[in-house]
Parts: C-alpha cells; structure tokens; sequence
C-alpha cells in the first residue's frame, strides 16, 4: 500500500474535477462536434496522459524539464497545434453553423479526435510538470520499485482524469443537441470554442519553465 493514499486519492479527485485544459479541451470538442467526437477527445487525453506517466517513470520527462530548449520545443508544439486547431474552428463556424441546420448533425471524426487528444495531452508539459511535483509525494522508497509504484499513481491519476473528462464530453455534447436546428446558435458556439482553444494555446505559451 501506498503511504498516505487516501490523501493521494482524495487530492487526485478534486484536481481531475476541478476545471483544466484537458476539460475546456474535451467540452470544446464536444459543443463543436458533438458528444461521440467528445468521448473521442477525452480517450485521447487519457492516453497522451499515459505518456507522461511512462517519460515521468522512466525519467524522460525529468530530463525535459530541465533543459530550457527541449520545454521550449515541446511547449511551442503544443500551443501551435492547440492555436491551429482553434483558428480552424473559427473558420469553419459558419460553414458547419450551415450544415448542423439540417435535423442530422455533420458526422464526427472519432479517429481524427483521438489523435487530437493525444497531442494536445502529451505535447503540454504542464502535465509532465503536475506528475513530477505530486506523484513522488506519495511514493515509498523503502519499498523499492520506484518507477513501477510511479507509474501505478500515475495511473490512477490519469483514470479519474479521463473519468472527469468524458463526462464533461457527455454534459457537452447534450447540451449541443439541444442547439440542433439552429445555425446561428451553433455557429457562435463553435466559435467560442474555437476561441477557448486558441486561448488554451496561448496560456501553453506563456508557460514558464520551472527552475531546476
């Protein structure tokens, strides 16, 4: 048993709960596309979360960390690719405003919202920053197996986030279908939510590379 889990799990629950990027993320997906593109964007963080609990457990993530121009890439890839796809979405508002107007819904992209998810996740050293300064809090060294008792907390971690996530994405994504039929609606909200990303991008940008 882990020391003081009970603190661990209980302090997990209330940070997979509380408002981050990978929520805003997943619920943005969600009003933009609907709820199956949603729970596709919330697997898909999930997983990019596992990476950082793998690069934390083995070191890799450590390593990053404390080389300026190896944060500053993976950060700059990051806000990049959260900013593109947010300026996509805000393109796209009005064409898509225009073809949710019919009763069916445009098709979702699961495949392409999985892969999103992904990189979102694992390109935000944030992520890397938060499992690096909480999970060794709650790890044992007399027990030995550092890295293996790291990446079982790092697991749980990463469940009740995804947890957290995909019912964000369900919230969302009735709260489009309530919207079905009404362009102009559907288009203010798509692009807010492409704004929301853009601005996701921007705050990964100013992130500032913690001290060594």
């Amino acid at each position: 048993m882990f020391p003081h889990f009970e603190v661990f799990l209980a302090a997990a629950l209330v940070l997979a709960v509380l408002p981050g990027p990978s929520i805003f993320y997943v619920s943005t997906r969600s009003l933009a596309a609907g709820r199956l593109e949603g729970l596709a964007s919330g697997a898909g963080t999930g997983i990019g979360g596992m990476v950082h609990v793998v690069a934390g457990a083995a070191g890799v993530s450590a390593l990053v960390l404390a080389s300026a121009k190896l944060f500053a890439l993976l950060k700059l890839a990051g806000a990049a690719y959260l900013v593109w796809m947010g300026i996509g979405m805000i393109r796209g508002a009005r064409r898509d405003g225009q073809i949710l107007q019919a009763v069916a819904p445009r098709p979702a992209d699961p495949r392409r919202a999985v892969v999103d998810g992904i990189l979102v996740e694992a390109l935000n050293p944030k992520t890397a920053a938060f499992f690096l300064a909480f999970l060794p809090q709650f790890v044992d060294l007399t027990r030995g197996h550092v890295a293996l008792q790291f990446a079982a907390l790092g697991l749980v971690s990463v469940a009740l986030n995804t947890s957290a996530d995909l019912a964000v994405a369900l919230a969302a994504g009735a709260v489009r279908g309530s919207l079905a039929g009404r362009a102009a609606a559907i288009t203010r909200v798509r692009q807010g939510a492409g704004g929301l990303m853009v601005a996701l991008g921007l705050d990964l940008l100013l992130t500032r590379r913690l001290s060594a």
